[in-house]
């Protein structure tokens, strides 16, 4: 009945995202025409108040794993399905604790200019590239996969081919968004989306306790009649074997550390004019994000006590359509349309934020500092490349995300977290705390634990062997562990210390302290920012 119904009502639901669509591009077209040098295309010309860039880095964060996978997780897990929510808030706060105005002190433009600021430039710049393109595609590959899901469900589309169409559709937009806009019009985009996203689960949310009469245990007890007690106990998912807790304790680790190391998220601190302003962000940051975990408990719940885990799971899109298929259950078809418009927007903005976070990365740390050697024309040939660039990792994410459909997005999410972990926190952490590091170190610990992560993934159950892996009628699988972070993550920490230890390569004393005195005081940080 509730997939008969979305269909019927495909024109609402398509109206809403197109009303969506349609008011982001105008904004995206005014932002536009103060778009001129790399500045403004990477960093937004640093105009955004604290509150501002708050709101959008929850954009940023509040991705469709968080808001489709998580809900969809408790539904049908339970308790095990909120870890997401509790790895993912904790997440934040270890970010912000180690390296958020650490890094935005200490950097330009990219996550490169701060590892390259005492080391080697251009093999640096490199590595820290690449590595920031491979966390990039895996994130993107959520987000595609949650996009087709979601239409799948909106439109009665259950044919793959339908599904591909559209994560083309959605590729395109982000393409378009990122070409035209920069980082200001992203950075708009993504406020619209973290106030209608947050502003809708809370209509939600309260709309599911009223029906209990404001009651959490009537809604927990009203879920455990419908699935029964597993869903408030831990181990419906994780748990039953030992294999299974280990995938947890490594699922949790990934999700904890990855923050810290996801570059769109951290390139999100240098739209800001100064360090005042940057934690101002992370307070406005931290309460809605927080908020809005907190309202993933109730819409899990809601959806498994209101829907059902049996209907969520058979439904087009499986788990991820558990928050769209409550819309539609409490509020009809009007609600249905406007959550769902806010899942797609959500979507929309988190690739956009992604994709302009790998093009900067490829035309600011590779072709200008590494190909062109620092002798670029800063207001046409880098924004050029960036845009091209753009284009590219577009294209890329749509093939992929095409292949990742059907996939679970939050734990695709939690893949990204585990190379953004491995690859990019233990250099981060050493750069901006082991006076020691060096160029050999750096380098070890990026291209050690990005080789190392995705081998794992690449022959772990997540890809092959199992009924519900990217490629279910082949087996590869030789690591045990779905998520590689309980492995890759330490290795990457001891890479970078033996690659610096075993090195005769020095480090520069005077840029160390340089760069330790501007990360906790960003004495000089403005100046070297300011174009």
């Amino acid at each position: 009945m509730a997939q008969s119904e979305t269909a019927n009502n495909s024109a609402l639901n398509i109206g809403i995202f197109a009303l969506f669509v349609v008011v982001t591009m105008v904004i995206v077209f005014r932002a536009s025409r103060n778009t001129k040098t790399a500045s403004d295309y990477y960093a937004g010309g640093r105009a955004f108040t604290g509150p501002q860039n708050g709101i959008a880095i929850a954009g940023d964060y509040l991705s469709a794993a968080s808001f489709l996978g998580i809900a969809g997780a408790i539904a049908v897990y339970g308790y095990d399905g909120f870890l997401y929510s509790i790895g993912f808030l904790v997440a934040w706060l270890v970010a912000l604790l180690l390296v958020a105005e650490l890094l935005r002190n200490t950097g330009k433009y990219t996550m490169g200019d701060v590892l390259s600021f005492r080391m080697k430039e251009r093999p640096v710049r490199t590595a820290a590239s690449l590595s920031t393109l491979a966390v990039t595609f895996f994130y993107l590959l959520a987000q595609m996969a949650g996009a087709g899901g979601l239409v799948a469900l909106l439109l009665g589309i259950t044919n793959k081919t339908g599904q591909a169409a559209v994560i083309f559709v959605v590729g395109a937009l982000m393409i378009v968004y990122v070409l035209v806009g920069g980082m200001k019009g992203t950075t708009w985009v993504q406020i619209i989306k973290a106030v209608l996203l947050i502003a809708g689960a809370f209509v939600m949310t309260i709309w599911v306790l009223a029906m209990y009469g404001f009651n959490l245990s009537g809604l927990l007890g009203a879920a455990a009649d419908v699935a029964g007690d597993k869903v408030l106990n831990p181990g419906a998912q994780y748990g039953k074997t030992e294999i299974s807790k280990l995938d947890f304790v490594s699922l949790g680790i990934a999700l904890v550390l990855g923050t810290a190391g996801l570059p769109h998220v951290l390139m999100r601190f240098y739209t800001v004019p100064t360090a005042k302003e940057a934690r101002r962000s992370v307070v406005w940051a931290i309460w809605l994000i927080g908020l809005f975990y907190l309202f993933t408990l109730v819409l899990g719940y809601g959806a498994g006590a209101l829907v059902g885990s049996d209907v969520i799971k058979k439904a087009p899109g499986g788990v991820n359509s558990a928050a769209p298929l409550l819309a539609l259950e409490i509020g009809g078809p009007l609600l249905l349309g406007f959550i769902s418009a806010v899942a797609f927007a959500t979507i929309l903005a988190v690739v956009a934020g992604l994709t302009i976070t790998a093009s900067a990365s490829f035309a600011h740390d590779i072709y200008a500092n590494v190909i062109k050697k620092g002798k670029v024309d800063d207001k046409g040939q880098e924004v050029k490349v960036a845009r091209i660039t753009a284009v590219v990792i577009g294209i890329v994410s749509i093939l992929g995300g095409i292949a990742a459909n059907g996939q679970n997005i939050a734990f695709l999410v939690a893949l990204a977290f585990a190379v953004a972990a491995s690859a990019n926190l233990p250099t981060l952490l050493y750069s901006l705390f082991w006076k020691r590091f060096n160029t050999n170190g750096a380098l070890w610990s990026i291209y050690g634990g990005l080789a190392v992560t995705i081998v794992l993934i690449v022959f772990s159950p997540a890809v092959s062997g199992g009924e519900d892996s990217m490629f279910p009628s082949l087996d590869f699988a030789l690591f045990p562990l779905k998520n590689p972070g309980l492995v890759s993550i330490p290795v990457s920490f001891l890479l970078g210390y033996l690659g610096t230890v075993l090195s005769k390569d020095t480090a520069d004393k005077a840029k160390q302290a340089e760069m330790e005195v501007r990360s906790l005081t960003g004495a000089g940080a403005e100046k070297a920012v300011s174009h």
